[in-house]
């Protein structure tokens, strides 16, 4: 559903403006109920969940063994730290200091539809990761991936 990157500022407040290619969908999947939380796997990375989908999420990981310390451990991150957000009347959605602080969020972002969901990265840690990941793709591609038509 959600695809395409946007290179956006923060304002003074921790505020970024959705782009306005995702507001009218965002209005009509979820009334602009969003969840914003950590990456579960990426450093400088936090993901924004229309609300439907991150009610899937959330019961997924929930689901998980509390005995098992991974398990808590995702769930920590995920459910323990999400916030609820919806757009300001100028679709500008408050990002939490603490969110931001922890992904090192600062000035620059990048806001990339990502299927289900969005990532919100520091600018500059993405680039930086596109650098790694281009290398190990050339390193370390997968059967499946030489099978896929591009």
């Amino acid at each position: 559903m959600f695809f395409g990157e946007t290179a956006i500022n923060l304002d003074a407040k921790g505020r970024m403006a959705i782009p306005t290619r995702y507001r009218d969908d965002l209005g009509s999947v979820c009334a602009n109920r969003l969840v914003l939380t950590y990456s579960a796997f990426d450093a400088g990375c936090l993901w924004l969940y229309p609300e439907p989908e991150w009610e899937r999420v959330r019961e997924q990981v929930m689901g998980l063994s509390t005995f098992n310390p991974s398990h808590r451990s995702l769930q920590r991150r995920l459910v323990g730290s999400a916030t609820q957000s919806e757009p300001d009347g100028n679709g500008r959605l408050l990002l939490p200091q603490t969110l931001r602080q922890v992904a090192g969020l600062e000035k620059r972002v990048v806001m990339m539809g990502m299927g289900q969901r969005f990532e919100v990265w520091n600018e500059n840690v993405l680039n930086q990761r596109r650098i790694e990941e281009e290398r190990e793709m050339q390193e370390q591609a997968s059967p499946e991936m030489a099978q896929l038509v591009l």
